[in-house]
């Protein structure tokens, strides 16, 4: 008999990692290391060093989270996630978290110190970056070209591993793949294609530089705040940019004002923040770790309904004014500079502090929906519709629950979903983002993600069984 024998569910003495999940660690790590180096300045030879570290962090992940998942039993494994120092807000969570808000504040404010050289060659970390730029587009690499690579590296690396994990379960699958696809081709390649084509971001043989605006056709108003400031409405009707630069104008106005209403009347919030958002991508994959974080205290939620709508409010009063100021020609509305009273605020409070700063940095701090919860406007916008126009919604079986706390655990987005279960009451809140996870590692299938009817949606089930009574509903 073996002596550590016992009978808990989770076991307190895991397996070791094996030799290939060791291998795997030691690829991703020297991938991890290449890019610490040419930070520093160490002279690697940059096509090599740059293969060498996406390969090795793509394929060493893949690596190690194949031998992680692929030899335990079927179902979804979270155990001792409250017993590591990275995901538990211990001295490792804390220092990433350090790393990670140091990057963005670097990434936004000082990109000097990551290599970027506007006025000359690229130094360190962005020069390692320049031959992959010039094979897309003709020109090095700026400090938001390696941000978008890493950025989608991180989606599809973490992704494969999230794929793992959640592998027994169908949901999870087609939405993880779905997000990968979107960040990988609508985010990433098609708009350096389309750079490298001339159609975006191009200056003429005489230095006349012709404008940019956002070919992320994802990237929809009001989270992309600055689809209708003058420079990105006038790039989208250059002439040498058409008919491309029109399409994606038609397609922008047309993605706020129709597909969005219509979608999440029909499937919820979901189709947007969990299935293509670049956003939600980030916090799905590499944020999963950290999704028990999300607090779900009374004040949270009703910081939450402040924050989120306050945000929301503030980006449909900026694009009003940027709006009147474009169409009549003025940098002034009712007396007040539209770019220093509206513009400049918003994209430093929301646009990087908020959204990247915080949104990323302080995932091993407070979850890895930060953004999403608290101050995405285009969740704001679309939850409403979710809240009071949708045929969306999560039913339970009250009568299955067990009261376990999985479900309220592990939502990212700090609904106590447990309390709805245990009466019995559909949950139609506007901060779900459908991912489905309270389903996924729910041990009784007492939830279910469904889209029917608008009626009744809302009711209450004949008996509420609350902390003090028992209510039967007329």
């Amino acid at each position: 008999m073996q002596k550590d024998a016992n009978l808990s569910i989770a076991n307190p003495h895991p397996k070791d990692a094996d030799v290939w999940q060791k291998l795997g660690l030691a690829i991703a790590g020297v991938g991890l290391l290449v890019l610490f180096l040419s930070w520093g300045n160490v002279p690697i030879p940059a096509a090599m060093g740059l293969t060498i570290a996406l390969v090795g962090i793509i394929g060493g992940t893949t690596l190690y989270a194949y031998r992680l998942y692929m030899r335990q039993p079927a179902g979804i494994k979270n155990n001792g996630v409250w017993f590591k120092s990275l995901i538990n807000r211990g001295a490792l969570g804390w220092i990433a978290g350090i790393i990670l808000t140091g990057f963005y504040v670097l990434l936004y404010w000082y990109p000097e110190y990551i290599g970027y050289k506007p006025n000359g060659a690229n130094e360190g970390f962005v020069a390692l970056f320049d031959p992959l730029s010039q094979f897309f587009k003709g020109k090095p690499a700026s400090q938001w070209f390696l941000y978008g690579t890493l950025y989608t590296v991180s989606i599809l690396a973490l992704g494969i591993k999230f794929l793992f994990k959640y592998r027994y379960n169908s949901y999870q699958l087609k939405r993880t793949v779905s997000v990968i696809i979107a960040q990988l081709f609508l985010a990433y390649l098609v708009p350096e294609i389309l750079a490298g084509l001339n159609y975006n971001d191009v200056s003429t043989a005489q230095g006349e530089y012709l404008g940019y605006y956002d070919t992320d056709i994802k990237n929809v108003w009001p989270l992309d705040y600055d689809f209708f400031y003058e420079y990105h409405l006038d790039a989208m009707q250059q002439e040498a940019y058409q008919p491309v630069g029109v399409l994606y104008l038609i397609i922008g106005i047309a993605m706020f004002l129709l597909v969005t209403p219509i979608l999440t009347y029909y499937v919820g919030k979901r189709w947007y923040c969990s299935w293509v958002c670049g956003c939600g991508g980030l916090a799905e994959t590499a944020g999963d770790p950290f999704r028990h974080l999300s607090s779900k205290k009374l004040s949270a939620w009703k910081l939450e309904r402040w924050l989120i709508h306050g945000v929301m409010v503030f980006v449909f009063v900026m694009t009003a004014a940027t709006v009147y100021g474009y169409f009549w020609n003025t940098g002034e509305v009712f007396g007040l500079n539209i770019y220093n009273t509206f513009q400049k605020p918003y994209g430093f409070l929301i646009g990087a502090t908020f959204s990247g700063v915080i949104g990323v940095g302080f995932y091993p701090m407070l979850g890895n929906r930060v953004w999403c919860r608290f101050g995405c406007p285009m969740a704001g916008y679309m939850g409403i519709i979710q809240r009071f126009k949708s045929r969306f919604r999560i039913t339970t079986n009250g009568g299955q629950c067990i009261s376990c706390g999985n479900c309220s655990t592990y939502c990212e987005q700090g609904i106590d979903v447990r309390a709805y279960a245990q009466k019995g009451q559909n949950i139609v809140r506007a901060s779900c983002v459908g991912c489905g996870i309270c389903s996924a590692v729910c041990p009784r299938g007492v939830l279910k993600l469904e889209n029917g009817p608008e009626e009744k949606r809302h009711d209450l089930p004949p008996i509420i069984i609350g902390n003090k009574s028992v209510e039967l509903q007329d």
